[in-house]
């Protein structure tokens, strides 16, 4: 026996029929003696629909009621999910987040889980319940509802694993598990065993979408061993923990991870003077821009370039704040570019391994993709190319690196 935290995320509850196989899986695992806690989300386009609801009424939502209404979604499903379960004879019980009491800040619409008081939840595993409980929200200190945000449904079921100290959270979604590049790009992709909290960290932030960054970063964090699954068809998934000793020298990459949402902001004919990078990435951040690559070239005459990427949908904004920042700082001008993209080669077997980043450019100067930018991280290897070049590069990568090939067995050999 073990005790085990399922999340379904909206594609898997989308429909009456859907939710019925769910249920016949959780039921599964409650017959074999597990104890299972199961978060859900809302079905599917549901949490659009009362978004759309709301803006009809008010353009501008009053964040609190926002909440109140979207947190809605997830408690249908908790109580379609829990009649099917009672109705194939498991004793079942939903919960809303306040109902757990998932103590959240008060920052609506986006807020940081403090604390859960796991007691209630104790006291349903041992009369034997599955307690199903709605992901996505909590409640405030002084009892409002409270959302958490894109990728919400994760972080719930992982906080929850956290608190009862569960042997392992199991994310069931739309895809097998976790794969060494997108299978849509290069029909070679793998499907990983096993990878790590930082791999997977590095793959969701250059764009992987199986899982968001702020569940893995409290897996990691806590330690929860976290499990990607398909809702609908039997298979290992991907096992995703901390780093293994014994696998330290294999593989040296995981994975290949990119990014469209790129663009590319240059501000030329900077002055070359102390100061001159806060000058310029002081007014992005203050106007809550996420930066990501930056580079600037050597002084020339006293001048330099100074670059730096952005997500695309903050690159009108950005361009607004560096017009006056390159009158104030005397710059030539500003240069813009939304026709880029981010390839990033990851893995924890670079921290005993030479060579990856020759490795790398030597494959993208084989099928002649120019590097604009690079970026690194003690796992993580990232280059700035033109986007129409995108699926080449990661079709090399992912070839160079021999990730379209199984590992092979070194216990055999």
């Amino acid at each position: 026996m073990s005790l085990i935290v399922q999340k379904f995320g909206g594609t898997s509850v989308g429909s009456i029929a859907r939710i019925e196989q769910v249920a016949e899986k959780v039921a599964k695992f409650r017959r074999e003696g597990h104890d299972v806690v199961v978060v859900v989300s809302a079905m599917s386009g549901e949490t659009n629909r009362l978004i759309a609801l709301a803006h009809e009424v008010q353009e501008r939502p009053v964040p609190r009621e926002m909440d109140a209404l979207i947190s809605t979604g997830e408690q249908v499903t908790t109580a379609l999910l829990s009649m099917a379960l009672d109705k194939r004879g498991v004793k079942a019980k939903s919960y809303t987040g306040s109902q757990v009491r998932i103590l959240t800040d008060n920052a609506h619409t986006k807020a940081r889980i403090r604390e859960i008081d796991n007691q209630r939840l104790h006291a349903g595993l041992e009369e034997g319940y599955v307690l199903v409980v709605a992901g996505f929200q909590g409640v405030d200190e002084h009892g409002n509802i409270t959302t958490l945000g894109r990728g919400g449904s994760d972080t719930t079921a992982v906080a929850l694993a956290a608190a009862l100290k569960a042997d392992e959270c199991q994310i069931y979604t739309d895809v097998d598990g976790v794969y060494t590049t997108d299978p849509r790009v290069v029909d070679g992709a793998r499907r990983l065993d096993r990878i790590t909290f930082e791999e997977m960290l590095e793959m969701a932030s250059m764009g992987s979408k199986v899982l968001q960054i702020r569940a893995v970063e409290f897996a990691g964090k806590y330690q929860v061993p976290l499990r990607v699954l398909h809702s609908f068809e039997e298979g290992p998934g991907t096992l995703i923990t901390l780093e293994d000793a014994d696998q330290m020298e294999t593989p040296t990459i995981a994975g290949i991870a990119f990014n469209r949402d790129e663009a590319k902001l240059t501000v030329v004919g900077v002055p070359d003077m102390p100061g001159v990078a806060y000058k310029i990435l002081g007014p992005i951040g203050e106007a809550n821009i996420e930066v990501d690559v930056i580079v600037q070239n050597a002084g020339d005459d006293g001048h330099t370039d100074f670059s730096f990427t952005v997500s695309r949908t903050d690159l009108p904004r950005a361009e607004d704040v560096l017009k006056d920042v390159a009158t104030s700082i005397n710059a030539r001008e500003v240069r813009s570019d939304r026709k880029i993209a981010k390839v990033s080669v990851v893995g924890v077997g670079m921290r005993s391994h030479a060579g990856v980043a020759s490795q790398m450019f030597a494959a993208l100067a084989d099928v002649g993709v120019n590097i604009q930018m690079i970026t690194t991280s003690e796992i993580k290897i990232s280059v700035i190319i033109e986007e129409k070049y995108l699926e080449l590069a990661v079709r090399a990568l992912h070839s160079s690196f021999g990730l379209d090939r199984e590992p092979q067995d070194e216990s055999a050999a």
